[in-house]
């Protein structure tokens, strides 16, 4: 009679790679919410999220881009969940801005990013997963959960908030 093998954790191959991945996902987060507080949650939240992930039957080779990934996916959940909470307390909805978007001027980066802090989150979600993480139209979509027809509104709407509240900003600055 032969005894049963135990198979090892595969979650163990990411104890390896914690302590180099942990300033990487932290960073990646933190540089696109702006929130200490927020980023720590959202880490943690991908890191147990891998820890899942890893212990499936299929699971992808773990590596820092993965967990880059993974991290992607729970800040999009969060940017999702708080358009929600914003939508349900909303009782007028935004009028549809033009479409026309001629706007080249270079953006202070500084005013930038706090001009997108100020953003909505559906809007800040949008334009950071497009703008920032270089994501094309479709992946932001799935990123999103929604259709890529939508998706192209939502960045129509959302250049133009950040147009108005950035010109504001700039106003205020002067």
């Amino acid at each position: 009679m032969t005894e049963p093998r135990v198979r090892p954790d595969p979650a163990f191959a990411l104890l390896g790679l914690y302590e180099t991945a942990l300033p990487e996902v932290y960073g990646y987060l933190l540089s696109r919410c702006g929130d200490r507080t927020l980023a720590e949650e959202l880490t943690s939240e991908t890191f147990l999220g891998a820890v899942a992930a890893c212990r499936k039957e299929y699971a992808p080779p773990v590596s820092t881009g993965w967990l880059i990934g993974v991290a992607r996916h729970k800040l999009a959940d969060h940017w999702r969940r708080l358009e929600r909470e914003e939508r349900g307390l909303r009782l007028v909805h935004d009028s549809e801005p033009d479409v026309d978007d001629p706007w080249d001027e270079q953006l202070d980066a500084l005013r930038a990013r706090q001009v997108l802090e100020s953003l909505g989150p559906h809007h800040r979600a949008a334009l950071t997963l497009r703008y920032v993480d270089g994501l094309g139209v479709p992946e932001v979509a799935g990123h999103l959960g929604r259709s890529v027809h939508a998706t192209e509104a939502l960045l129509v709407r959302a250049r133009a908030a950040f147009r108005r509240a950035y010109q504001e900003k700039e106003g205020r600055d002067a």
